[in-house]
């Protein structure tokens, strides 16, 4: 009775997936993955500067995007002194090349709760993004182009 008691707990300690759960098939876009800035330039009016890298400052950010939300992380890579992190996450569209970003969180809660639409266009492994910031209530108007490249596995 022991041998037969043995193999029936075995198979009852098998259990087949359970049907309540689905998988929901998220179409893969070239937007979505990990990617590593690489470089940011930010226009107002006229004038031109390069926000990425800056100057002095060694850091680095990347920014993850899956099906329906992204997020950015900014930190220093000096070890000591006060670190330096910037963040931000919230939800995107993508119809075509333009892209939104829909951010609802930010260590500077003043930008959260704003969308901001982009171009995207893809080159092998690298990810342009350009754009507008506006926020009137910041007095921020400023196109931004900022270059990824994407973090492979």
């Amino acid at each position: 009775m022991k041998f037969l008691f043995i193999p029936l707990v075995a198979l009852a300690a098998c259990k087949q997936p359970s049907a309540e759960k689905t998988i929901v098939d998220v179409p893969i876009t070239p937007l979505q993955g990990t990617w590593k800035l690489i470089s940011a330039v930010k226009i107002i009016k006229a004038d031109t500067a390069i926000t990425y890298p800056e100057k002095g400052q060694e850091d680095e950010m990347i920014k993850v995007i899956n099906g329906d939300h992204f997020a950015f992380f900014k930190h220093d890579l000096k070890k000591g002194g006060k670190p330096i992190f910037d963040s931000g996450a919230g939800t995107y569209s993508l119809t075509g090349d333009n892209y939104t970003e829909n951010l609802q969180y930010c260590n500077y809660r003043e930008w959260e709760g704003h969308s901001f639409n982009f171009k995207v266009s893809f080159k092998g492994d690298t990810l342009q993004q350009k754009g507008i910031e506006k926020i009137d209530s910041l007095k921020i108007d400023q196109e931004i182009v900022e270059t990824y490249i994407r973090i492979k596995k």
